[in-house]
C-alpha cells in the first residue's frame, strides 16, 4: 500500500511522518480564525507560529495606535511558558512556540500539537483584536469559506 500524502509528508502504515523531500524542513500551514499560522517540524519539535494581529495604520480610521503598542508590550509577560511574541517589520504581530515531539512523529502527534497552539491563542487573538482589529474587519476575523486553507 502506497504512503498517504500529507502536505509535505508521507504517512507511513504505521501513522510515522516523512518529510517527502529529504534535506528540507516540512510545513503545514493553516488557518485559524483568519490568521495565518504554520507548524514546522525540526528534528526534535513541532515549532507553531501565528500572524495573530496587525498594528493599525496611521491611515486608518479610529486606529488606536497607542492602545495597540501597549498591549503589545505588556502582552509577552502573559504568554504561557515557551511563547515568545514579535513585532515585525511590517508591523504584523506574530506568536510563537514550540511542542515536543515523540521520536518518530505521527500524524496525530502533529496535529495534536497544531490544535492545542490553536485553542491555547484564542485570549491573546481576543486580546490583540480589541486595539488591532480583527483580519478583513469581519466578526471573529473569518470572511465566510477561508476557515480552511491550503497551501496558506
Amino acid at each position: 500500500m502506497p504512503n498517504l500524502t500529507l502536505g509535505p509528508f508521507a504517512v507511513e502504515r504505521d501513522g510515522t511522518l516523512q518529510p517527502r523531500v529529504p534535506g528540507l524542513r516540512p510545513a503545514m500551514r493553516f488557518a485559524w480564525r483568519g490568521r495565518r499560522c504554520e507548524a514546522a517540524l525540526t528534528s526534535e519539535e513541532v515549532h507553531l507560529a501565528a500572524v495573530a494581529a496587525r498594528i493599525p495604520s496611521t491611515a486608518e480610521a479610529r486606529a488606536d495606535r497607542p492602545g495597540a503598542f501597549e498591549t503589545i508590550a505588556t502582552l509577552a509577560g502573559s504568554l504561557p511558558p515557551g511563547w515568545r511574541a514579535r513585532l515585525l517589520p511590517d508591523h504584523r504581530v506574530m506568536l510563537e512556540a514550540a511542542a515536543p515531539l515523540p521520536e518518530p512523529p505521527t500524524a496525530v502527534d502533529l496535529v495534536a500539537a497544531m490544535v492545542r497552539f490553536a485553542l491555547a491563542l484564542d485570549p491573546y487573538l481576543d486580546r490583540l483584536d480589541s486595539v488591532c482589529g480583527t483580519p478583513w474587519g469581519t466578526p471573529g476575523g473569518v470572511p465566510s469559506g477561508t476557515a480552511k486553507t491550503w497551501p496558506g
